[in-house]
């Protein structure tokens, strides 16, 4: 069965969307699915926006059909706004944020980890395994929908953003085979995807808007993280073409953090009415200012809005505490405090690290939105070229907010003093469906042909190389860095990798260690790097495997070279080859053989 429709899914961190467009249209005809989903017990509702939370329901919740939807039967766990709403009740059942979990190295993705310190009497799932929950969701309510098109046979393009690493596209894609997409599925980044709704929205009078020598800034603030994107317009044979220059490091500010803050706003206020808190209201505080945020954010947002809590013990009067909150001094709050006017020298502030630290999310210490702007701009200039952007497309639900985009262009203006102040990209987006819907426009526009955003991986990538010599003890042996990716290498391209013959170890468990950059353009495959800051090298997954023993050595260690690719999926595998026999030895970032290595 040949494909009819392409599908568009934005697996966002706070809500997803699925878009989708028929193949045999002469335009892409952008439309969104109506998801059906609790909204109460008992009580569906369709919305075209599916918000990414899961809530892992007591034996009493579940009880009678509760949690059943159309397509399942029997549930012990609702997705979507139900499970949003519960979050601000039973905190410590709700899962959120997973796809922010999805790109934390620092614990296995793939382990019931989630919610994170619930109780141990909450069974927890894995953060891969909610991220297909919120896939199967979106996938049955399209079959309901489309009875006639399978989604195994259909076109689907998923978002991902930017600043993922390869493990984290890996496990994105882990989730997707699971809940049932096809495997040639197309993984696309979310910035990527916001420009390409901006192309469907203004058809071919953007081309009035842009010049050859533009530089397009997309601003991506969600619910959990800030994606930052730099976009310039060329020229080939007559025709504008748009090239992705540089994206910037995954950066976990959003939304989140400015619920956080509204939180301890309205803490302070409680504080002083005489309520304290006990640590699970707190949680409970937190979920209750998201609404709280996006009613008050909104266009036509009230003047005021009571948040409450419900009461947990002898210190709390009357059962539910509540406090009112302005939506002035709010707005104060969210702009000042993540947008603050700062200068392009700025970077983000870097707090002493206390030295015993809580595994969970690794939130910026610095969650000022345009400091960390600045660092990206300073980041990817030149000493002649300040990469300053000359005109701004904005995404993400914060961004709905008027004052947030008016603050983040009058900052912009003042570092661009004197020359162009960048301009505001309006087209008519939506900021909640626009990621979702860009994704069904740019594989409409791969069938079809149309304007493609040009630009390769958005990052270069390394492997830790350990010198040989002689050991001190207590000390390990000085690392170097060997370039195996270079920035912009075009997916489904392998690339041979200059080197001299490098040692590999197998027959027994190993440590291998990569690092990614987003800053260093020039590296080459083959190139060597004896040090690096932090700020231009980052290290990524590292991989404990036991390689198989080649056949044809009894050696535990073999000289090989490399070959790097890149898959149509945009994800790394590095092969590993043997410089003695035909033997080959594949490791990827992230692997879903139990082995975590293979020998051809």
């Amino acid at each position: 069965m040949s494909a009819q429709y392409v599908l568009g899914i934005d697996l966002g961190t706070t809500n997803c969307v699925l878009a989708y467009a028929p193949l045999d249209a002469d335009s892409p005809e952008l439309r969104e699915l109506d998801v059906p989903q609790l909204v109460d017990a008992q009580t569906l509702e369709r919305r075209t926006m599916l918000p990414a939370f899961v809530y892992l329901a007591s034996d009493h919740d579940a009880t009678g059909g509760a949690l059943d939807v159309p397509w399942a039967r029997d549930r012990r766990f609702a997705v979507g706004e139900y499970a949003r709403r519960k979050a601000a009740d039973v905190p410590h059942r709700t899962v959120g944020a997973a796809k922010s979990w999805l790109c934390h190295s620092q614990v296995d993705r793939r382990q019931p980890i989630l919610p994170w310190n619930a109780p141990s009497d909450v069974q927890k799932i894995s953060p891969v395994t909610a991220a297909r929950h919120y896939l199967d969701h979106l996938l049955a309510a399209w079959e309901a929908a489309h009875p006639e098109a399978p989604i195994a046979a259909q076109q689907v393009v998923l978002t991902v953003p930017a600043s993922f690493d390869a493990a984290a596209r890996e496990l994105t894609y882990e989730a997707a085979l699971a809940a049932g997409l096809p495997p040639d599925l197309i993984l696309l980044e979310e910035p990527q995807a916001a420009v390409y709704a901006w192309l469907a929205a203004r058809g071919d009078n953007w081309r009035k808007l842009l010049q050859v020598g533009d530089r397009l800034l997309v601003c991506d603030v969600g619910g959990g993280t800030t994606d930052l994107t730099l976009i310039e317009v060329t020229q080939s044979a007559g025709e504008l073409q748009l090239q992705r220059l540089a994206v910037g490091n995954h950066l976990l500010v959003g939304g989140d953090n400015m619920d956080l803050a509204l939180a301890y706003h309205a803490s302070q206020q409680l504080a002083a009415a005489g309520h304290t808190l006990d640590p699970w209201q707190t949680v409970s505080l937190w979920h209750a200012c998201r609404n709280a945020k996006e009613a008050m954010l909104a266009p036509d947002g009230p003047a005021t809005h009571t948040i409450s809590v419900l009461g947990r013990g002898s210190k709390v009067i009357g059962g539910t505490v509540s406090v009112e909150i302005d939506r002035q001094a709010v707005m104060q709050l969210l702009v000042d405090g993540f947008f603050p006017r700062c200068n392009l020298a700025d970077s983000p502030k870097r707090g002493a690290r206390s030295g015993f630290r809580e595994i969970g999310l690794p939130y910026e210490h610095d969650t000022a939105v345009t400091r960390h702007l600045a660092a990206f701009l300073t980041a990817h200039g030149t000493d002649s070229d300040t990469a300053l952007p000359t005109h701004v497309l904005f995404n993400g639900g914060v961004f709905k907010a008027a004052a947030l985009q008016q603050r983040l262009l009058e900052v912009l203006g003042n570092w661009t003093a004197g020359q162009r102040s960048p301009q505001l990209l309006e087209g008519g987006q939506d900021l909640d469906h626009s990621v979702a819907r860009g994704a069904a426009h740019y594989g409409w526009t791969k069938h079809r042909g149309g304007v493609r955003i040009r630009g390769g991986v958005a990052r270069s990538y390394y492997i830790g190389v350990e010198t040989a010599g002689l050991a001190i003890p207590g000390t390990p042996r000085p690392l170097r860095a060997l370039c195996v990716v270079p920035f912009g290498m075009e997916e489904g391209s392998q690339v041979d990798v200059p080197s001299g013959e490098i040692g590999l170890v197998l027959g027994e468990p190993a440590h291998f260690r990569f690092f990614s950059s987003a800053v260093r353009k020039s590296d080459q495959p083959g190139d060597m790097l004896d040090s690096w800051t932090e700020s231009e090298l980052v290290e990524t997954d590292a991989l404990e495997a036991a390689l198989p023993a080649d056949a044809a050595s009894e050696e535990p260690c073999v000289p090989v070279r490399f070959q790097s690719r890149i898959t149509e999926l945009g994800m790394f595998e590095l092969w590993c080859v043997s410089t003695q026999s035909d033997s080959r030895w594949k490791l990827e970032f992230s692997v879903r053989d139990t082995d975590r290595g293979n020998d051809e």
